[in-house]
Order: C-alpha cells, then sequence, then structure tokens
C-alpha cells in the first residue's frame, strides 16, 4: 500500500485550449479539484510555490481553503523557496492552516530552485550574510522554521502588554501541535537528503535530481532514498520516515487520453542544467494502457522505495479531466502494483 496525492504546478494561461485562464481560476479549480480527489479516494493534495509566474505563489490561503473544504485528504506543498520566506511569519500561516484542516498539513520545503527572475529573494528584503551562499540562507531558514514550530517560548514579554500574557517567554500563536514532524525537505543531491533526516524532516524527490554518478535516474534515486533511511535510523529518531518520489504517469483509457498523452511518454532520461555547474539528471514520464503502465512501473526502483507517489497533473486541463486522471490511476494502475 502506498499514499497516492497528485502534485499541481497551478498554471494558468490566456490560452483557447485551457481551463484554467486566470489566477482565480487556478485558485479555485485547485480547491475543487482537492475535494473531488478526495471523493475518489486520493491520499494527497500537493501544490507547487513559484514566484513571478502565472502559477500557484502563495501556498497557505490556498492550503487553509482546502483544508476547510475537507475533511481526510493530506494538504501540503512541492515545494516552498525557503529563500524567499520570514521563518518566523511562516510559523504562524502555517499553523493557522494546519489548524483549520485539522491537522492535515504536510509541508515540504527546500534551499530553492532555478527562479524567473535574478536573484528574485533580493525583491523580498533578504540578502545571504557576508560568506553565506543564497542555498546557505534557504537552509538557515529553514533550520529556525523547524525550532520556532517546536512552540516553545523564546520572545521576552512586554512588562505592560495589551493584554494579560502566560508566565515565561512567549511563542509565536497559533501553535499546531505535530507540525514540526511533519515538515518535508526537497533534496536534489544525496547529501541533502542526508542532511534532511539529521534534522528530522521528511524526504521529497522529484522528477530530477543531480547526476550523482552515471547511473539512470530511477536508481540514482533509489540510492538517494536508501542513504536518506539510513541516516534517520542513525539520527535516532523515533518515528517512521516518509519518502515521496513524483511522476508523471498518465493512464491511456479513451482517445482524449492518446490525443494528450500517447505522444508524451519518453522511453529515456535526459540530462540538462538546473544550475551552471552541475548537470541534473530527469526522468521518464509514462504514458501507456494500463497492463503496459503497470509493467513499466513495476521496474522503477525508487516508487519501490517511495510509500508516497506524487503524480504531477496538466492543472491547466480542467478539474474534471484530471479528476479522470487521478481515477485511472488509482483504478487501473495501482491495484496491479500493490499500491492499493
Amino acid at each position: 500500500m502506498k499514499k497516492i496525492g497528485f502534485l499541481s504546478f497551478g498554471h494558468w494561461a490566456n490560452h483557447p485550449a485551457y481551463q484554467a485562464r486566470t489566477a482565480s481560476d487556478t485558485l479555485l479549480q485547485s480547491i475543487d479539484l482537492a475535494v473531488a480527489a478526495e471523493e475518489i479516494g486520493v491520499d494527497g493534495a500537493y501544490f507547487r510555490v513559484h514566484h513571478f509566474a502565472r502559477q500557484l505563489a502563495s501556498p497557505f490561503p490556498l492550503l487553509a481553503a482546502i483544508g476547510a473544504k475537507t475533511n481526510t485528504i493530506e494538504i501540503g506543498t512541492g515545494v516552498i523557496d525557503m529563500r524567499y520566506e520570514n521563518p518566523l511569519y511562516m510559523v504562524e500561516d502555517a499553523g493557522a492552516a494546519d489548524l483549520i484542516s485539522g491537522g492535515r498539513l504536510q509541508l515540504g520545503i527546500s534551499r530553492g530552485s532555478p527562479e524567473q527572475v535574478i536573484d528574485g529573494w533580493r525583491h523580498f528584503g533578504y540578502e545571504p550574510e557576508q560568506g553565506e551562499t543564497d542555498a546557505d540562507m534557504g537552509r538557515k531558514k529553514a533550520l529556525e522554521f523547524l525550532e520556532r514550530l517546536k512552540g516553545e517560548g523564546f520572545a521576552q514579554p512586554n512588562p505592560n502588554p495589551m493584554f494579560p500574557n502566560p508566565p515565561g517567554l512567549l511563542r509565536l500563536e497559533p501553535h499546531a501541535e505535530g507540525l514540526r514532524e511533519r515538515i518535508w525537505w526537497g533534496a536534489a543531491s544525496n547529501a541533502t537528503a542526508v542532511w534532511a533526516a539529521h534534522q528530522g524532516m521528511y524526504l521529497q524527490s522529484s522528477t530530477l535530481k543531480f547526476d550523482e554518478n552515471g547511473k539512470p535516474f530511477h536508481i540514482q534515486q533509489a540510492e538517494q532514498i536508501r542513504l536518506y533511511k539510513e541516516a534517520w535510523k542513525e539520527a535516532g529518531h523515533k518515528r517512521e520516515p516518509r519518502v515521496s518520489v513524483s511522476r508523471s504517469i498518465f493512464a491511456l483509457m479513451n482517445d482524449q487520453d492518446r490525443m494528450y498523452f500517447g505522444q508524451q511518454a519518453k522511453d529515456a532520461d535526459s540530462f540538462g542544467y538546473i544550475e551552471s555547474d552541475k548537470r541534473a539528471i530527469f526522468g521518464k514520464s509514462y504514458a501507456a494502457e494500463p497492463d503496459k503502465l503497470i509493467a513499466e512501473l513495476a521496474q522503477d526502483e525508487a516508487l519501490q522505495e517511495a510509500d508516497t507517489i506524487l503524480l504531477t497533473i496538466p492543472n491547466t486541463l480542467g478539474v474534471d479531466y484530471n479528476v479522470h486522471v487521478l481515477d485511472s490511476i488509482l483504478k487501473h494502475v495501482a491495484p496491479g502494483l500493490g499500491w492499493r
């Protein structure tokens, strides 16, 4: 059994073939999709966060709205770029969204990825300290976020407050009990996966990672996951670790599916550069009839190692079609792989 969720990048554009043509369309359809996905048995609704782009950017209003309209589905991000964040304000936003959802938030964060603009975090008022890289800044903010999520007091109270204070140092409110243990780290390398394990964060591994040994993508990703699990055990955490991997998987059930995705399957991994000095390997996408999909996915080592699968969805094609995409996987592919 595996948890199966969807991952939406939240695109919109004024394109005649798109159902999501405005930001409002994307936000409202994201809520509707999460509600419908819960009804058909999907386990998680996850959303990518991108700034300076016609995509979802501020996750907490959306997560809170979904939390208020659903009951069981996990709600998360994949991932929030910590270079742009005020960790303390984020603790408050995340705490409120988690309480609204009844403790279902699963927040994926990371030190950041390639951006739409040059050093976009500078426009948000953030600068790395002397001798620090922007990646260092993102990781440092992540650690502060984790520390403040514990709910321990750290701020000296005003001796003449507007309202009475409880005794001792004050913490951020609202505090969401247990949220500290539901934070995930998006890791593109083996080293950062190990670092995440030491910090007690779950692991999110996407459809790309840095190419560290030339092996096929799914094997490199499986190795990354195994290193993470070993590091988690060595760190002595009492919880069980969780690992998610994302994949583009489409079951070709009808002519519409074949029109959209019949020619889009990638038979092999590809390579590129998401940073100027680091080659990345991109995993292949899957599009085929269910029986063929089951046979292909059974050979994906990383899928075997993960407990959670995030299916990337074409959100611009609208709620109804994406419900069909997800339902096809749940009914016709997942049982054949032992995921259901």
